[in-house]
């Protein structure tokens, strides 16, 4: 009796420390770091899964060796975002107050991430005047890249802004090459019918623009 009632102490012991480490740690996909052998670093998105497109942050959870939260950061940090050859830097936030709202060290820099793919934050500035230069890079064993929205999107399958800003990008090279072509024709004289046709041509591919602007204008809205 004594035996089974100590394994039944040893599965509860252990089972109580699997619950409080489940429901005091962030979730799964984030990066952990020891910075400057004093700061632990938990970073990864604000929210999971992250889709293009929406709303999100770059989230940095901080605390000490002894891992108590850091409250006093202030605006010390700064966080480049990269995607690609593309870059941006946006201010470090404190996501909470003390006593009122949100996690004690929870900090935040606000994205809407528009491109799917992998995503490095670049972590620079001071904690208590000790430098910092950390960066953190999505993958399978840190956090999650970004996912394309229309796998959830249903019953039609939507373009996002992002698709919608290359298209455009796309038929205003082809409206470029169709007025230098008919500024090379309108100079020589010499063919005025296949400068009417390109004009046409042009009408078209404005009107087409003007489609898919609109269809920006009405994602943008939703």
């Amino acid at each position: 009796m004594q035996r089974i009632t100590a394994k039944l102490a040893a599965v509860t012991f252990v089972l109580s420390l699997a619950t409080v480490f489940a429901t005091s740690t962030p979730a799964w996909a984030h990066e952990r770091r020891l910075v400057a052998d004093k700061y632990n670093f938990v970073v990864g998105w604000g929210d999971e899964p992250t889709y293009n497109g929406f709303k999100n942050s770059v989230q940095l959870i901080l605390s000490d060796a002894a891992h108590s939260p850091i409250t006093d950061l202030g605006d010390t940090l700064q966080v480049e975002v990269i995607s690609g050859d593309q870059k941006v830097t946006l201010p470090i936030e404190a996501d909470f107050e003390v006593g009122k709202f949100g996690t004690p060290g929870d900090y935040r820099a606000w994205i809407v991430p528009t491109r799917t793919g992998n995503y490095t934050f670049h972590v620079v500035g001071t904690i208590h005047g000790d430098k910092i230069d950390e960066q953190f890079t999505s993958s399978e064993t840190t956090f999650d890249p970004v996912k394309d929205v229309a796998e959830l999107e249903f019953p039609v399958k939507d373009p996002t802004t992002g698709q919608l800003a290359d298209r455009v990008e796309r038929e205003t090279k082809r409206v470029d090459d169709q007025l230098a072509s008919v500024t090379a024709k309108a100079k020589d004289g010499n063919d005025k019918a296949g400068t009417a046709t390109t004009l046409g041509v042009i009408g078209i591919i404005v009107g087409a623009l003007g489609l898919v602007a609109g269809g920006i204008g009405l994602t943008r809205k939703r």
